[in-house]
């Protein structure tokens, strides 16, 4: 097992994060809100998951331990797998997970593509008594977040730059994603990179 990848960062792309390791690049499927936080060419350190199949050999990064092992949790389950499992990492924390599991809301999986009601309720039984009891932190989490001054704008900006566009490009996205930031009762700044990139899409 892989436990962790340490170096610099080599390449960003959506959805994937190149660490150099001992002179070898090494490809790591990460989450929007993982890849957020890395930077071209600075040290990075992620706590890693690799996943065996016949034909491949995938390895899935997370900002820290209690990611990967909610992600080996949720990958484990009867019809969900890494893509699914990664995208529900994708959307929520593991801890807004364990609170999601503990008070049954469906609604809260529902919010992961790829999920839809039917599925949502079989989940929550096959994860009620694995993911383990919510550690209470996801209230006082975003407290003292809110009264920061737009600090997402700052993290999307940064994000976006990472990913190799110039700064006037990443001026402009952070932009055409502002209403839909100020929209969010909490701002998810993984699903606002996914609408940056669309928009930058588009305007290419």
């Amino acid at each position: 097992m892989i436990a962790f990848v340490q170096g610099p960062v080599a390449a960003l792309t959506p959805g994937l994060a190149v660490v150099e390791v001992g002179g070898v690049g090494m490809a790591v499927q990460c989450t929007p809100t993982t890849l957020a936080t890395l930077r071209l060419g600075e040290p990075a350190r992620l706590a890693t998951s690799l996943v065996v199949r016949e034909d491949s050999l995938t390895l899935y990064g997370f900002a820290d331990d209690d990611e990967r092992a909610t992600f080996e949790v949720l990958q484990a389950a009867p019809g969900v797998g890494p893509r699914l499992a990664q995208a529900m990492l994708g959307v929520h924390s593991p801890e807004a997970l364990r609170v999601a599991v503990a008070q049954g809301d469906e609604r809260a999986l529902i919010k992961v593509p790829g999920i839809g009601k039917a599925k949502a309720a079989k989940l929550l039984l096959e994860y009620k008594d694995k993911l383990g009891a919510p550690h209470g932190t996801v209230p006082t989490q975003h407290a003292p977040v809110a009264a920061a001054p737009a600090p997402w704008s700052e993290q999307l900006h940064a994000a976006l730059v990472g990913l190799g566009y110039a700064p006037r490009e990443a001026d402009e996205a952070v932009a055409a994603v502002t209403p839909e930031a100020e929209a969010q009762q909490r701002t998810d700044v993984g699903a606002l990179l996914k609408s940056a990139l669309r928009s930058l899409s588009k305007a290419r």
